[in-house]
């Protein structure tokens, strides 16, 4: 008799389980984001490399109102000169007095303002306050006096040159709306002054920033004859 019994079909591989499938695909998984990361990495560091804006710069000296009442003190007009780097005397050719245009500033404020018109830090060479963010009369002394470094103040046809050779004042305040404190007006005598002497600079150098350029800086208000009188005065 033929035999009836069919053969066996051969059996399927067995497949995997589910908890090989997950660990394949997590591995997998893993080795994308590694790689993800890597390429990240590398992109943010040659963007550090690329972007060489330099850091904005904040630090200074601050001094108190009427420093030159005493020469030999640690906080007289002289400390000014202590400069961190050798002073150039053959730069400084001029002085330009400004007004910041706001009741309130202080060395921060004026310099997230520069900071924003890509000045890379304060602009002026000197602050004296009013007051209202810092002391009334009270003088700062920028990073870019300390390093003798061109300022970034003037505006006009000749603003570049002023920018490079001459020193920047700015007395905190709007002098188109308020006049200045008699702190303020006695400090920046006495700073003038003393910059005029130590780098020959002639009074007629010293600038209101109106005067280079069509603007009413530092303010109609600003003193201006009794300032040239007392300056006279001094020197």
């Amino acid at each position: 008799m033929r035999s009836e019994q069919r053969r066996k079909p051969a059996l399927p591989a067995p497949r995997r389980t589910r908890p090989a499938r997950r660990s394949l695909l997590a591995g997998r998984a893993k080795k994308v984001w590694l790689s993800l990361l890597a390429s990240m990495t590398l992109v943010g560091g040659g963007l550090l490399l690329i972007d060489v804006h330099p850091a904005p710069r904040t630090d200074g000296l601050s001094l108190p109102p009427l420093v030159a009442s005493d020469a030999g003190t640690a906080d007289s007009i002289e400390s000014i000169f202590r400069t961190r780097v050798p002073l150039s005397t053959q730069r400084w050719t001029g002085i330009v007095v400004h007004h910041s245009g706001s009741p309130i500033g202080s060395p921060a404020s004026i310099e997230a303002e520069h900071e924003a018109m890509n000045f890379a830090g304060l602009g002026h060479h000197f602050l004296i306050g009013n007051g209202s963010g810092m002391e009334d009369g009270g003088l700062h002394v920028g990073y870019r006096w300390l390093d003798q470094l061109p300022g970034a103040h003037a505006g006009g046809p000749a603003g570049e040159m002023h920018n490079l050779h001459s020193v920047s004042i700015c007395l905190i305040g709007n002098g188109d709306r308020r006049p200045f404190t008699t702190a303020q007006t006695r400090q920046l005598v006495q700073l003038v002054a003393a910059l005029c002497h130590e780098l020959n600079i002639p009074q007629d150098h010293v600038y209101l920033h109106r005067d280079i350029v069509q603007t009413s800086d530092p303010g109609v208000l600003f003193p201006e004859s009794e300032f040239r009188r007392e300056l006279a005065q001094v020197r």
